[in-house]
């Protein structure tokens, strides 16, 4: 039964990556034209702008998020194939929400850091499910830490929790997304450390006033 599944899922997946890769040289060719800078992304987003002009957004608003998705998605196929053809990217009001199954954590983990770096990016939503074996048990922590830690930083007014993005994997605490200064990012790693189950905090903040990633662990 268990080989029936995997050849159903490997099918599905090969359907949709021959479909994904028939628009892979557009995209090489719009990153060419415009050498993935934010005003040639602009353009090579006419396409999502005109589909999206009877919105309720406004024009401007409309560019921006057509830009950051053209941006995000060029980002993942430089990263990987897969990775662009497995992770859907949609972007309403700076707020970008990635969908989709990847084989490994970690490659979920690499969509989430990937489109944060996307300028005017202000919240990503990961909702890309994982096809891995981990134990329920190991599963099941891993989710416990993660929710526990984004309903500490909700309720902490003085914490931009929507700014961050929270992803754990047999107990390592990924965070990625902006912090407003050193001051909050220490205020979130103060829950972490309070925590149990957690192992380690792997950072890839950055503070809003610095456009270099501020990885750390702890």
């Amino acid at each position: 039964m268990r080989k029936i599944l995997g050849w159903i899922r490997d099918h599905k997946r090969t359907a949709v990556r021959n479909r994904a890769l028939r628009s892979i040289l557009g995209v090489f060719f719009v990153l060419a034209l415009t050498r993935c800078t934010p005003t040639g992304m602009a353009i090579g987003a006419g396409a999502e702008v005109g589909s999206a002009a009877m919105e309720e957004r406004s024009f401007s608003d409309i560019v921006d998020d057509a830009t950051i998705k053209t941006q995000t998605k060029g980002n993942f196929l430089f990263y990987s194939t897969e990775l662009f053809v497995d992770v859907g990217v949609t972007v309403k009001e700076g707020r970008v929400f990635l969908t989709g199954s990847v084989r490994k954590p970690e490659a979920r983990i690499e969509a989430v850091k990937i489109a944060w770096r996307s300028e005017g990016v202000k919240e990503v939503i990961n909702e890309v499910q994982v096809e891995d074996d981990s134990s329920l048990l190991d599963a099941a922590r891993d989710r416990w830490i993660t929710t526990k830690l984004r309903v500490r930083i909700t309720l902490d007014k003085q914490i931009r929790a929507v700014n961050y993005s929270i992803e754990t994997v047999n107990r390592h605490v990924y965070l990625m997304g902006i912090s407003q200064n050193s001051d909050e990012l220490e205020r979130v790693f103060g829950y972490l450390r309070s925590m149990p189950y957690v192992r380690r905090i792997i950072s890839h903040v950055r503070l809003k006033n610095n456009p270099a990633a501020q990885k750390r662990r702890a």
